[in-house]
């Protein structure tokens, strides 16, 4: 009888890849579809500004001055999505199957709470943002065009996230490649049809690049949701008949809240950047937001190599493996590693290149180029942090993420670009950038340290007493 105990758990552990197959091969498998997701939402995300940056440099600057606002409604998407995730992975991990269900369940119905925040916010706040940074009349009217709209329909970005995470954490990678690759290419389509306006649509600059944006959300919502709805997975998501459960919520947002804050963070510090360097030079605007488009080609392949690994530490760790969960970490980090080592070298050697591709007037390169070369310093401490906050999330840990995000943020960029940019002025703030990383890297290296340790030796105590 006891045999046959022990070959059920045996089968049930090896119906999931996630328990069993090699950790290099299993890292590889999960990561490459995020990592492709990720390198088509960053290339879609330097389309539009490429076109917008075509309209001018005004219009480059309302968008970077809006994109705050986007940001922190992708912060609170996506931060809901990985507490969902790593709730679901970690259920599946313990076998606990109808827990699984009822954290996908509540995903879908939060996912419609936020939605509606949000567009209260796009509708009646965008506005009196875009009058907080500048007096510029056509700023001012293109970036409350593109909060408005980005906002107001913000539902299909909601969605597709979270239907993407719930399917991530059964562990297929693949099927939500599918719907963020349907959404980026028909962004990158519709874009310069819109901003510009061909085909009897009217020229829309900034606006149109914010209807091309939802458009494309929401062709990968649908796809996102069909995928969800109509395959098998090992979860169920249930519309009707369950009640809203308080403990699953709690749950969710113990890891995705601290996530939330953190993202949330960076939508503040983007804010206050930008406030910074509006009051020394609008073009030092528009050369952060080339920045940030330029950065998310590194930066989002590691956010991808995270998502990968995620649900293979949650899941391990779930099943009480600290073998397989440090061999999971480890391994997402070499990677992570070696591809902001690339774009390390990338962007000190080809700043000038890298501008280019933005229209750049040529007070832009001469700010621009430096820049470049100071903020890429942060590039591989930066690995460290989101690999290691990768791994917090994953375990249920995501206040260790959330307090590693604020002293790199306020402890770190922001008061350093405050005190620097007095001193030494605009290069200032580009320097606050690798200065936050390393204190990230400093308080990370001690956490993982110390979480690695004191779970390994609780679960071996655990299973000693079980063989007692």
């Amino acid at each position: 009888m006891e045999n046959e105990v022990d070959k059920k758990e045996e089968k049930e552990i090896h119906e999931n890849k996630m328990g069993y197959m090699p950790i290099g091969r299993l890292i590889v498998t999960m990561s490459w579809p995020a990592v492709v997701s990720m390198l088509v939402q960053a290339c879609y995300n330097v389309v539009d500004s490429i076109f917008v940056a075509r309209v001018g440099e005004k219009a480059l600057t309302a968008v970077t001055l809006a994109f705050p606002l986007q940001f922190l409604l992708i912060a609170v998407a996506v931060g809901t999505g990985i507490g969902i995730n790593s709730l679901i992975s970690r259920r599946l991990g313990g076998r606990f199957y109808d827990d699984a269900n009822m954290a996908a369940s509540m995903g879908i119905r939060l996912a419609v709470l936020t939605w509606l925040v949000f567009a209260v916010i796009g509708i009646t706040s965008s506005e009196f943002f875009m009058k907080s940074f500048s007096d510029d009349p056509y700023i001012i009217e293109q970036g409350k065009y593109y909060i408005t709209i980005c906002l107001s329909f913000s539902l299909f970005c909601i969605m597709q996230v979270t239907a993407e995470r719930i399917i991530q954490a059964t562990g297929n990678m693949l099927l939500p490649m599918l719907s963020t690759l349907t959404g980026a290419i028909v962004n990158i389509i519709l874009d310069p049809i819109f901003i510009f306006g061909y085909f009897g649509i009217p020229r829309l600059e900034a606006a149109g690049a914010a209807i091309a944006t939802v458009i494309g959300q929401a062709c990968g919502c649908v796809l996102a949701m069909l995928i969800l709805i109509k395959k098998d997975h090992q979860v169920e998501i249930k519309v009707r008949g369950i009640k809203w459960d308080k403990g699953v919520i709690k749950d969710i947002y113990a890891v995705g809240a601290p996530s939330i804050v953190m993202q949330t963070i960076l939508s503040v510090v983007q804010v206050c950047l930008n406030s910074i360097l509006a009051g020394l030079s609008m073009t030092a605007v528009a050369v952060l937001g080339v920045y940030g488009r330029l950065q998310s080609f590194i930066f989002m392949p590691v956010f991808g190599i995270n998502q990968g690994s995620m649900p293979v530490m949650g899941y391990n760790y779930g099943a009480r493996n600290m073998e397989r969960f440090k061999s999971a970490y480890f391994k997402a980090l070499m990677i992570a590693v070696i591809i902001m080592s690339i774009g390390l070298v990338i962007f000190q050697i080809f700043p000038r290149q890298l501008l280019t591709l933005f229209s750049a007037t040529e007070s832009m390169y001469e700010m621009g180029e430096n820049a470049l070369r100071i903020i890429s310093l942060c590039f591989l401490p930066a690995s460290f942090g989101i690999i290691s906050a990768g791994a917090f999330q994953a375990t249920g840990h995501g206040i260790i993420s959330m307090m590693g995000t604020l002293l790199r943020q306020f402890l770190g960029v922001l008061p350093v670009a405050l005190i620097l940019s007095r001193i030494i002025g605009v290069d200032g703030v580009w320097w606050a950038f690798p200065a936050a990383e390393i204190i990230g890297f400093i308080y990370m290296l001690i956490m993982i340290r110390r979480l690695i340790k004191k779970d390994m030796e609780k679960f071996s105590d655990e299973k000693e007493r079980e063989k007692v």
